[in-house]
């Protein structure tokens, strides 16, 4: 999975990462879904291991465009994890409490505990997207985000969270056809917001502001990975394959008990 990962300082330019890209799997959707299945099973073990032993937090952050596939890559990846250990934050618009205070303070309430799996749908990169793109505070203000973001990362990871970030990749092309599948569908059509079209005219200015996001905040300790994501099977195992590595990397063991049980007895 290295191949979408951002190396740090790489000047990212989206044109070149194919959302239609399959080439790290060499079976079907068939296969891709019963591969998942087996990475679950895996998830599972390895999360139970990541709680007992308390001593790492791990959090994967997600970002994409309207229809990019968040709450569909979470339900397919983290879905079957055990809620008490693994806990989801959607950041929607500041309420007037948050925005009271530094743009950073609801999130850092958010991050996982020890013990705990975290993810994030949308997070503090909103304050770096959709406020630039749509003027809501002045360049000199959100163009120092970018350093306090990669510092306040680099404290969390200092203290024990494992930091990473996906940016899930779709073309335009794609999210056209999500867009009328929601009208089309009357099951799917909730999720229409009139408001997604104005968004939409706006590609341009999010490709570039994501670009930014990429090129600045991709670092060794919080890398980001560009997932191609106009396949849904696709961008779900890719997704399940970088946090089965993150977990296996960290190895969490369950602890070792003091109590001699040899002198327990149960009646």
């Amino acid at each position: 999975m290295e191949k979408y990962r951002i190396k740090p300082g790489a000047n990212v330019n989206l044109d070149e990462f194919d959302a239609d890209d399959k080439s790290e799997f060499d079976g079907d959707k068939a296969e891709a879904k019963d591969a998942l299945k087996e990475i679950a099973k895996d998830l599972d073990d390895l999360q139970e291991r990541l709680y007992a032993e308390g001593k790492h937090a791990v959090l994967f952050v997600i970002q994409a465009m309207d229809t990019g596939g968040k709450d569909g890559t979470i339900r397919s990846v983290f879905g079957d994890l055990n809620p008490a250990g693994c806990r989801v934050e959607a950041f929607k618009a500041p309420t007037s409490n948050e925005l009271a205070h530094d743009y950073l303070w609801r999130i850092h309430q958010a991050t996982p505990r020890r013990g705990m799996i975290g993810v994030f749908n949308r997070s503090h990169y909103e304050d770096v997207l959709v406020v630039r793109v749509h003027n809501l505070t002045p360049k000199e203000v959100w163009s120092k985000r970018y350093d306090q973001i990669n510092a306040f990362e680099r404290m969390l990871t200092e203290e024990g969270t494992t930091i990473v970030k996906f940016y899930l990749h779709i073309s335009k092309e794609e999210q056209k056809k999500r867009l009328e599948e929601r009208i089309e569908d009357p099951t799917k059509r909730w999720k229409f917001n009139p408001k997604d079209l104005d968004e939409r005219k706006l590609w341009g200015e999010y490709q570039d502001a994501f670009k930014d996001v990429l090129s600045k905040t991709s670092t060794a300790y919080a890398p980001w990975y560009v997932i191609p994501a106009n396949r849904n099977w696709y961008r779900n195992i890719v997704v399940a394959r970088i946090v089965q590595d993150t977990l296996r990397d960290l190895n969490p063991q369950f602890p070792e008990s003091d109590l001699d049980f040899s002198n327990i007895v149960i009646e």
